[in-house]
């Protein structure tokens, strides 16, 4: 098969639920990083064959969003597209997916991304087309919470969510508070220390937003929020009603967030043919199912999988990007791969989900965005992005610096 490489990741500000994105269409978000590419890289927008875009949330104003985002971007007629659903994993499984037509040679340039407003999740009625019948009314889901609860399907409910899985690793693995309030702390801080270096310049693309009539160019990210422990050890856990014991607050969990991500994948000799800059190319990629009790342990068997397919082990990465779901979470993999401190000094080294935020759809591109751009300032070899997936599933990808 035939290798593949990443070009020019890019991603828009993160904003936060209900922030300064919240009026903006995900496919607004998905255009604009799109025709920024497309700027950046002065491609011949007749050489791309396909977009794919992840998308956790998506409603019928957009269907598929890869396709119409592409049509608002004003590409070419003939640019197919699509839109996939991995939860946590979307935007990572529309690069890998975009990767096999590359490998596969059914493409030869594809836009790869993903994107989620969660400020603007449906909410929405599966009762009503008919009309309402019986003793159970008009019922109104929230698309947010619903597709947690029902990510285990019929007899793998989950009824408290992601986060009564995270409160089942901290059972199993005996985590205490204080340490998944320090993990969020350090992560807030890296977040911080980005910020400031100019770390994200580079990969953000500016979005236009309306403030009081007025147009205004943003180019930062809402979401790192000035932190200190005594903060932290202030906020009450989300589910201590139901759990006397409960350690997930919503200082050390994720956040809920609206971007968009994208990246060009081609081959090495298309790329130079069209003058691009690779910045990464695939190694392997894995993915693995989990019992959806536990399912932020997703990324322990996917990054074994991915790393034996590579030929190369978990001491062997530069860098590794495992998305902060949940504190816990992430401390729980943590204790699966036996870390010590000094492996937290190459994972998540500019923050993570619980300072960046989770945009679901767009995490996997961002995470990739991010994490690339480091390892090549850095001049590693390799990077592991991984992440736990709703429903109980982990997906990893090792990347190798070009």
């Amino acid at each position: 098969m035939r290798e593949v490489v990443v070009c020019e990741p890019l991603r828009t500000p993160i904003g936060r639920f209900g922030g300064m994105f919240a009026g903006i269409a995900p496919v607004d978000l998905a255009s604009a990083v799109i025709r920024e590419l497309v700027a950046r890289t002065a491609i011949d927008t007749h050489r791309i064959d396909d977009i794919i875009f992840g998308q956790g949330y998506p409603s019928a104003e957009a269907a598929p969003i890869g396709r119409v985002a592409a049509l608002d971007a004003g590409l070419p007629f003939t640019v197919g597209g699509s839109q996939v659903d991995r939860r946590c994993g979307s935007g990572l499984q529309a690069i890998l997916d975009g990767c096999m037509q590359i490998q596969t040679g059914v493409s030869d340039v594809v836009i790869a991304g993903g994107v989620d407003s969660m400020s603007q999740a449906p909410l929405y009625s599966v009762n009503t087309r008919w009309g309402v019948r019986g003793t159970d009314g008009f019922q109104m889901q929230d698309a947010l919470g619903r597709a947690r609860q029902t990510a285990g399907g019929k007899f793998h409910n989950v009824p408290g969510g992601m986060i009564e899985t995270a409160e089942n690793l901290r059972r199993e693995y005996s985590i205490p508070r204080q340490e998944q309030d320090e993990l969020a702390l350090r992560s807030q801080s890296r977040a911080a220390a980005a910020v400031t270096a100019g770390s994200f310049t580079d990969e953000i693309v500016p979005i236009v937003v309306k403030v009081k009539g007025v147009d205004v160019s943003i180019a930062a990210d809402e979401t790192p929020r000035a932190t200190v422990m005594a903060d932290l050890e202030k906020l009450r856990p989300i589910m201590i009603k139901q759990d006397a014991d409960a350690t997930v607050t919503a200082g050390n969990a994720s956040t809920q967030n609206d971007a968009a991500a994208a990246c060009i994948l081609t081959t090495p000799e298309i790329a130079r043919e069209l003058g691009l800059t690779p910045i990464v190319k695939l190694r392997s990629w894995a993915r693995a199912g989990v019992d959806p009790r536990l399912m932020g342990i997703g990324p322990v068997p996917a990054s074994a999988r991915a790393l034996e397919r590579a030929g190369l082990t978990l001491a062997d990465m530069s860098l590794i990007e495992l998305n902060e779901a949940f504190a816990a979470q992430a401390l729980a993999v943590s204790r699966e791969w036996g870390f010590v401190d000094s492996d937290w000094d190459r994972t998540n080294v500019l923050g993570s989900g619980i300072s960046l935020g989770h945009p679901i759809g767009a995490t996997g591109v961002r995470i990739l965005a991010t994490g690339s751009r480091e390892l090549s300032r850095r001049g590693g070899d390799f990077l592991l992005e991984t992440m736990c997936i709703g429903g109980g599933q982990g997906l990893a990808a090792v990347w190798e610096r070009v």
